[in-house]
Order: C-alpha cells, then sequence, then structure tokens
C-alpha cells in the first residue's frame, strides 16, 4: 500500500521528497539515487495546502488561509478556542488520509488531531495495537470507529501524546508531526501484513 503510493510520487515528482519518504525509499531500494535526493524542509510539506479556520460549534468556515498561517504557534487554537483548523494536501495521498483538522479541546486541555484514514475495516487490530503502542502518557486516549458509508477509519487523538509535541511548536511543525507519525502508522502496518 505504502510502498505503492511512494513508488507513484516518485515517478511523477522524483525532486520533492521529504524526511520520511527518502528513508522509506532507501530502506525499500526504491530509486537508485535516493542518497543523491535532497530532503525538502518540513515546512515545505505545507506550502500548496487548501487551509481553512472553521467554527467549532456550526463547522461554518470563517476564513481561507494560505501557508504563511501555519507559522504561527499552536497555541493560537488556545487563544481562539471556538476555532479549528482544516487541512487538505497532496501528501496525505501517501499515508491514506482525507485531510487531518485540529483544534484545542478545552475541557482536556489538549491539541485533538481529527482525520478519516483510508485503510481496511480489517486492519482494525493492527490500527489499534500501533496506537496503544505510540501515544505517550497514562493519559494518552484516542477515539477509533469505522465509518461503512465512507469506508474510512475515523480517528482522533491529542496531539499532546505524540513524541516530538512540545507547547511551543508552530502550526507546520504540528503538521509534520502528525504526517510523520501516521506514515509510520502505516509503513507498519505494511509490514504487520508482509509477514
Amino acid at each position: 500500500m505504502l510502498r505503492e503510493r511512494i513508488e507513484k510520487h516518485l515517478k511523477e515528482k522524483s525532486k520533492d521528497i521529504f524526511k520520511e519518504e527518502k528513508e522509506y525509499a532507501q530502506k525499500h531500494q526504491l530509486l537508485s539515487n535516493a542518497d543523491a535526493l535532497e530532503i525538502k524542509n518540513p515546512p515545505a510539506r505545507f506550502a500548496d495546502a487548501y487551509i481553512e479556520r472553521g467554527d467549532k460549534e456550526t463547522e461554518e468556515v470563517l476564513s481561507r488561509e494560505t501557508a504563511d498561517f501555519l507559522n504561527q504557534p499552536i497555541d493560537y487554537f488556545v487563544q481562539n478556542m471556538k476555532e479549528f483548523i482544516y487541512l487538505e494536501s497532496e501528501w496525505f495521498d501517501i499515508i491514506g488520509a482525507d485531510a487531518i483538522s485540529f483544534e484545542f479541546d478545552d475541557l482536556f486541555r489538549t491539541y485533538d488531531v481529527m482525520l478519516g484514514l483510508k485503510l481496511p475495516k480489517k486492519k482494525e487490530a493492527a490500527i489499534r495495537s500501533y496506537l496503544d503502542k505510540t501515544l505517550q502518557g497514562d493519559s494518552a486516549t484516542y477515539d477509533l470507529m469505522f465509518n461503512q458509508q465512507d469506508g474510512l477509519w475515523e480517528l482522533n487523538f491529542a496531539l499532546d501524546h505524540l513524541e516530538g509535541f512540545q507547547e511551543g511548536m508552530t502550526i507546520s511543525d504540528a503538521y509534520s508531526l502528525i504526517y510523520r507519525y501516521l506514515f509510520l502508522l502505516i509503513e507498519t502496518i505494511d509490514e504487520v501484513a508482509e509477514s
């Protein structure tokens, strides 16, 4: 699954490569010139993303944003608790996500990540196993439910429980961290399927 998506990306856009894809390409010997490829800076991954700020209660779009909005610290959502961010990116095709949103949960005081994940229903045990092993902290929880109508796993978890989370990170850093986490989830599920 991941292999095919990365091979397709590398054939179409081999100059656009980031750490996760390069490491995967090297590990699976997908490119003879993988060592020569220059890794792009993580913020560049979402330079062309579709970004909206929305109202949490009504889900009304408040504003369409440019990639510059991602340079703000994530505590923007602590200051603006009624808002959430919605982001679509071509890079999410590689990890099988439709879009990724996050917001600050004023009740639990965490940054909540919400997405739909394109994985078969039969992968539930592998997804849960990965989440159980990798989300950090005593209070680390997640919600995972298969949406039969859309054929997607609806996944919610707290950004705060990812290794590498920092309170002062930018929104761009947060999305890079989320992307890496989901990339490793898909890679792990693929490896379990192969064994």
